[in-house]
């Protein structure tokens, strides 16, 4: 890890900043630990990524896909391997987990058409940022307004999260 974390408890100035992590996220994980070295950022993360987790539209197995996809096409296996149990327990199979790894996407996995279309979007988003007028038509017939924003705001968070783990080295 390239920045020391702030270890629960040894800060009083952030007791209240921690219970609410803790009340949201119910522990302070290496990656909040890190963000504590900035109690601003980590109170805007907090706000921002339990919003994109706990009070999105999207159904929580597509918004779970969406996340694995984008710590596959990342490279970032710490925020893959702690979200495979919450695509677990949203009913996700292990079959579709595991075809979320590969390098392309399978017309064969066991992902349903509002998945396949977000999966796309996930991958134009993350590895070329721009999105075909075409690929977002698509989008539009699986999704309304309010999942719309969801979904390109949940890919856009993970990208962020990805990216700030990769960058500090945690969970290397």
């Amino acid at each position: 890890m390239r920045l020391s974390p702030i270890l629960p408890g040894t800060r009083p100035e952030l007791a209240a900043q921690e219970a609410q992590i803790i009340a949201e996220r119910g522990r302070i994980s290496p990656l909040y630990q890190v963000l504590l070295n900035s109690p601003a950022m980590a109170h805007g993360w907090e706000q921002m990524l339990s919003a994109v987790r706990n009070r999105n539209s999207l159904d929580a197995g597509l918004r779970e896909l969406v996340i694995l996809r984008v710590a596959v096409l990342n490279d970032a296996p710490y925020e893959f391997d702690a979200h495979v149990p919450h695509a677990q327990r949203a009913g996700q199979s292990a079959e579709a987990i595991e075809a979320i790894r590969s390098e392309t996407l399978s017309l064969d996995a066991p992902w349903t058409a509002a998945e396949r279309v977000a999966l796309r979007l996930t991958d134009a988003m993350t590895r070329s940022i721009v999105v075909s007028d075409a690929l977002f038509a698509q989008v539009r017939t699986h999704f309304d307004a309010r999942a719309q924003v969801d979904l390109v705001a949940t890919i856009g968070a993970y990208n962020m999260v990805s990216r700030f783990l990769s960058a500090f080295e945690i969970g290397h």
